[in-house]
């Protein structure tokens, strides 16, 4: 706990699963730089605006009233990450984690800038020199730079980008705005500058309960003992077994590339984030050696074992997360699919529970709000139902019969429910408001609420 961080100097590699790791990187990083300067529909595609309490998705406007689909949202990815640990391992972990495209971002530039591995540990050695400092100082200020970049592209999810950066052309940012640009910054700059491989190992708690998904099939990057021991140096026309040693010439290259500073020869380690960059450092090896590639490869506990010659698919645990994700994401789709774009809600008058009008009749006061989700305009009827016939003989009463509501606005009208006291015999009665589209017929929505009358004498 107390012992200083070694840096770790990760050797740059090439092959296979390097290419997939940096393609992730640039798709992942390309639509988190790229996405917030997409107009659609006249505003941000991806919009989270927390002072107006609307989100925008592209063409679809989410409200706090559809926090169910957060919530839908948030459970398809945590089944989906235990679907794919239990097939593929920590897949997450080495091309898509945040910490992990960041970092290959940072770790690039400093390759650009002080040079591959050994070149960095060389540097590193010497003593402050002008040529140095220089080194530091340009790789460091690259990093501040696409941090702040960084943390104001985050900002620019919930403030409009472009709005964001005339704000910091005329220097009238807002306190919020600053406070989260820099935090994020920050983070980004510490944890994929400094940090690095500690916030996997020391951090990030799904390190230490990936172990619970896993099971003897599921995939993993493991060095093959019986193939690769006796470990030792050779000559490349050496006869290895005459040697009674195994392909493992012992080079350490696939510690030298790992980003956590582990052995893969030592085992299945919960620092190991499976980039699977010891795998084509170990394949270019092989390849010069004129060994078969796959000493270090992508397998499974059995297969090591030659209990099994194919990984298992479809195991219980797999097949239940399958079914389980199958059923949210259908439900998501089904929910988005057929969600009308239109809330009514009803407010009482808290003043009084009823009114005597000066033509006799009993009044009820409501103001209904009726919540337009959609992206355009759209015009509604108001219409009074109730549930037998005394209810059915109330009347409704309001100001304008077509209801005009922006896209993307809340409107408030208020109304009035009469009743004829001749009828009204009891002291209570269910109403229900409907909300009908005029221009979309399809737009419908009803709300229920209560009527009160005067007690009727006995």
């Amino acid at each position: 706990m107390y012992v200083k961080r070694k840096k770790i100097y990760p050797r740059q590699v090439h092959g296979i699963f390097a290419f997939w790791r940096a393609s992730g990187v640039f798709v992942l990083l390309g639509l988190y730089y790229l996405i917030p300067w997409i107009s659609w529909d006249g505003h941000q595609a991806i919009l989270f605006d927390l002072p107006e309490r609307k989100f925008y998705i592209f063409g679809l406007i989410l409200w706090p009233q559809d926090f169910f689909y957060l919530a839908l949202l948030l459970m398809i990815a945590g089944v989906a990450l235990f679907f794919f640990t239990a097939v593929g391992g920590r897949l997450w972990c080495g091309y898509a984690c945040p910490q992990t495209v960041w970092t290959e971002v940072f770790l690039w530039i400093e390759r650009k800038v002080e040079g591959d591995r050994p070149q960095q540990i060389k540097l590193d050695k010497q003593d402050a020199n002008v040529h140095k400092i220089f080194l530091k100082f340009v790789k460091h200020a690259i990093w501040v730079i696409f941090s702040l970049f960084t943390g104001y592209t985050f900002v620019g999810y919930f403030t409009p980008i472009v709005d964001l950066g005339q704000s910091i052309q005329a220097n009238t940012l807002g306190p919020w705005e600053t406070f989260w640009i820099l935090f994020y910054a920050l983070a980004t700059y510490g944890n994929a500058g400094w940090m690095r491989e500690q916030v996997c190992i020391y951090m990030c708690p799904y390190a230490r309960f990936q172990s619970a998904m896993f099971d003897k099939d599921t995939l993993i990057i493991s060095y093959d003992e019986k193939r690769g021991d006796p470990k030792g140096s050779r000559k490349r026309t050496a006869d290895a077994k005459s040697l009674g040693l195994g392909d493992c010439i012992d080079c350490t290259l696939c510690v030298q590339v790992c980003p956590t500073g582990i052995d893969i020869r030592d085992g299945l380690q919960y620092e190991c984030i499976a980039c699977a960059a010891c795998v084509d450092v170990c394949n270019e090896v092989m390849d010069k050696m004129s060994y078969p590639q796959g000493l270090i490869r992508y397998t499974t506990e059995n297969q090591l074992q030659g209990i099994n010659t194919k990984q298992k698919k479809f195991r219980p645990r797999t097949v239940i997360y399958s079914v389980i994700l199958t059923i949210l994401c259908s439900v998501l789709v089904y929910s988005v699919a057929t969600r009308l774009p239109v809330q009514i809600d009803i407010v009482r008058d808290r003043g009084a529970l009823y009114r005597e009008t000066y033509d006799g009749f009993i009044e009820n006061i409501y103001t209904i709000r009726i919540l337009n989700m959609d992206n355009k305009d759209h015009q509604y009827t108001l219409k009074l139902a109730g549930k037998d016939k005394q209810e059915a003989k109330l009347k409704l009463k309001l100001k304008n019969e077509i209801i005009t509501v922006p896209a993307g606005k809340l409107m408030n009208i208020p109304v009035w429910v009469r009743g004829d006291p001749n009828y009204l015999t009891r002291a209570r009665y269910v109403i229900i408001f409907n909300v009908n589209g005029v221009d979309q017929p399809s737009l419908k929505a009803s709300e229920e609420s209560r009527f009160f009358a005067p007690r009727p004498e006995q």
